[in-house]
């Protein structure tokens, strides 16, 4: 199981990663790529589940991590909001998402930025463990 969530981590922290290279060399693609985020029930469940995977391998993996704590509770911020989201009507988020992603895709490199700093974190926590701190 540990490895499993240790997959799930580094792919994700890779994909951060991916995704500010994306924004800086491509803003037109990840401006699409976000703006997509919550567009029908079927997306926004499946970002949903996309982050119960992610929450849930942040806690199972996080005893092993640099900062233990830290990425525990990450790991239950994600899983709790998520399971929130799921239980709203759809529409919600939907609604949300067209007052809040067009700010986010007007400042793109601050976000990217944001990714960056998040994905390199999650690899650190990841790679240097628990006998780092």
């Amino acid at each position: 199981m540990t490895l499993v969530a240790a997959v799930v981590v580094v792919a994700f922290g890779l994909f951060l990663i991916v995704l500010t290279g994306v924004a800086f060399a491509n803003p037109a693609l990840a401006a699409r790529f976000l703006m997509s985020f919550a567009s029908s029930a079927r997306t926004h469940y499946i970002e949903q589940v996309v982050r119960l995977l992610i929450g849930t391998s942040l806690v199972v993996l996080s005893p092993t991590m640099w900062q233990a704590n830290l990425f525990w509770l990450i790991g239950w911020a994600i899983v709790v909001s998520s399971v929130a989201l799921i239980l709203l009507p759809w529409q919600w988020p939907h609604q949300l998402g067209e007052r809040v992603l067009p700010m986010i895709v007007r400042r793109m490199n601050v976000y990217a930025i944001g990714l960056l700093a998040f994905g390199a974190l999650l690899l650190y926590g990841v790679l240097a463990g628990g006998g780092a701190a």
